[in-house]
């Protein structure tokens, strides 16, 4: 069940950036500076940090390894409105397909108990697999709210 609400709401944030061109993907509603490229290159960056580099404890791959995220937080957002929209949706997919390939591995392998590598801050406790699906659900319901205010506010269009 947690997987198929993931899958929907990636699948929600693919249908709010469909068929839309690079200036359209780039577009604000404002005042928020956010835009559907900047949502789908950070939700990008999510898939890896939490399924990859939290889960398993591997460091991120590129085009994230090189960037000083302390320096520069929203690089992700920032950068965004300068990819095309074939370049967004592959990094998007890639990233989505390499957490599907982990997930089906930790899931038969270990279930939804399985401890993340990195830990939560203070307490030092690691994450279980269920409570970052649960996690991932929320980020991506949280920021399709954004994308479809985004979208309705380029072309009118609504709905999931």
């Amino acid at each position: 069940m947690l997987r198929s609400f993931l899958d929907y709401h990636r699948d929600t944030l693919r249908m709010k950036a469909s068929d839309l061109t690079q200036e359209q993907l780039a577009a604000t509603h404002p005042p928020s500076t956010l835009s559907l490229a900047g949502l789908l290159k950070h939700m990008a960056l999510v898939e890896e940090a939490w399924f990859s580099d939290a889960l398993l404890g591997n460091k991120l791959g590129p085009p994230w390894a090189d960037i000083d995220f302390d320096a520069d937080p929203d690089w992700e957002f920032r950068t965004a409105a300068d990819d095309s929209p074939e370049e967004l949706r592959r990094l998007f997919d890639a990233a989505v397909a390499n957490s599907d390939a982990i997930l089906d591995r930790v899931l038969a392998d270990t279930g939804l108990e399985t401890l993340s590598q990195e830990l939560r801050g203070q307490s030092g406790e690691a994450f279980s697999l269920r409570w970052i699906l649960v996690h991932m659900i929320e980020e991506y319901a949280r920021h399709n709210g954004h994308a479809d205010l985004i979208r309705e506010s380029i072309d009118g269009a609504t709905g999931e």
